[in-house]
This record gives structure tokens, sequence and C-alpha cells, in this order.
């Protein structure tokens, strides 16, 4: 059983690299800049996963409650789901800190709901089935020995347009429907606000170009969708909420 000075070794070298510990802890050099960056860059990763495992869960419950995914442009949650996909089995294979990738695996399983219900919701319920399945099959792959990390790589390129479509594709619906629909507002933001902050812990623990650019792009690309959402906000989210009120008003 380990002592319990080595027990919180082990857990506080989650934030700290073993240098940084020697010369924080250890030596009590608490201003030193580059230990205090990783110190920030990790706990600002964590931050993330641990916000990723709820950041979607708004925007399930919305399409569940209404029981449609009007709105909700099914070829951008694939291209996302994709993307995040390719994102995450990069950083597992390249041996990244789980800190600069973590959130992957969470946002992928979220995502995948997403589309899984957007389907369901349309009546396509055995394609629904046959795509979480099918899903599920392919991301276990990717994070398998058996895919060549130049493929993950080339994956990883290919993010930087299919993000770029993706959210391109949900702005122009939501620009022609003036309106955001089943959009959550609470994902969309904390989306937005993850991205921004995964710039930084990506020059900081990885140091990879890609990935940076990668994360450039998400940020500019969720910001139009955040600030469509503070434009669209008093929008009506269901069209058919106006066609029953007149409905009611010929009635009466």
């Amino acid at each position: 059983m380990a002592a319990p000075a080595d027990l919180f070794r082990q857990l506080i070298q989650f934030f700290f690299t073993a240098a940084c510990y020697e010369e924080i802890l250890v030596r009590r050099n608490f201003f030193h800049v580059e230990c205090l960056k990783v110190i920030a860059s990790k706990s600002l990763g964590y931050g993330i996963i641990l916000g990723s495992l709820l950041v979607k869960i708004p925007q399930i419950v919305k399409i569940v409650k209404a029981k449609s995914g009007r709105g909700i442009n099914l070829f951008s949650v694939l291209m996302e789901l994709g993307a995040i996909t390719a994102s995450g089995s990069y950083g597992y294979a390249a041996k990244y800190p789980f800190s600069s990738y973590g959130e992957a695996l969470f946002l992928a399983f979220q995502t995948s709901l997403i589309g899984f219900f957007v389907l369901y919701y349309q009546r396509k319920r055995t394609q629904a089935f046959i795509y979480i399945t099918s899903y599920g099959a392919i991301f276990a792959l990717l994070l398998s020995p058996m895919v060549p990390f130049k493929v993950l790589s080339i994956l990883q390129m290919a993010i930087i347009p299919v993000i770029s479509i993706s959210k391109l594709i949900q702005a122009y619906e939501n620009f022609k429907s003036k309106s955001t629909g089943q959009l959550s507002a609470v994902t969309i933001f904390l989306l937005f606000a993850g991205a921004l902050a995964r710039v930084f812990t990506s020059i900081q623990e990885t140091g990879d170009q890609l990935l940076v650019i990668t994360y450039i792009v998400s940020t500019s690309l969720n910001g139009l969708i955040a600030f469509q959402m503070l434009l669209y906000w008093k929008s009506p989210s269901h069209a058919g909420g106006k066609r029953s009120g007149r409905r009611k008003n010929k009635k009466s």
C-alpha cells in the first residue's frame, strides 16, 4: 500500500510535470513562470474534460423533450462527430497528455447520441441503430494499434475543412430559418469556450501546430454560431408554435 506522501505525489503530478514538482513543491520556487504555465494548462485541460462530461447533455435533453431534432442539420452533426473522433484518436495515438485531448472521448459519445436521436425522431429507427453500432465499431478500430499513425495524421489534417463545412452548414441552416431551432445555448457557449481554451492548452502541452490551427478554426466557427444564438434569441424555437396559434385564432 502506497504511503500518503507517495499517493499525494502521484495525484499532484496530474497537474505538475516531474521537473515542476521539484521546482515548486520541493524548492518552493512558487513563481517559476514556465511551471505556472504548465499548471494553468493542465488545470484548464482537466477543467475542459470535466465540462465535456455534460456539455451536450442540455442539447440531448432538449431534443428528447421536444421529440424532435428540428433545426439540427444531421449532416453537420455527422461531420462534427467525424472531426471529434479523428482528434481524439490522433491525440491518443500521439501519446499526448490525456489533459490535452480527453474531452474528445466524452464529446464523441454525446454527439453520437444527438445523431441517433435526430434519426430516431425522424422515424428512421432502424437507420438510427445501425448508425450508432457502426460508429462504435469504427471509433474502437481507430483507437486500436491496427490503424497506422500516418492515417490518423491525415484524418487530423482533414478536420479543418470538415469542421468548417459542418459549422457553416449549421450556420446557414440557422440563417435560413432565422432561428436556432433545438440548438441548446448552454451547449453552444460551452463548446465555444472549450475550443478557445484548447488553443492555449495545445500550444502549451503539445506544441503541435496542426492541433493549434484546428482549435483556432473551431473557436472562430463556434463563435459564429454563438453569435447567431444571441441574434435569434427571441425567435420561436418551434415553427409549429405560430401555426398552432393561428389555428386557435381561426377557431375562436
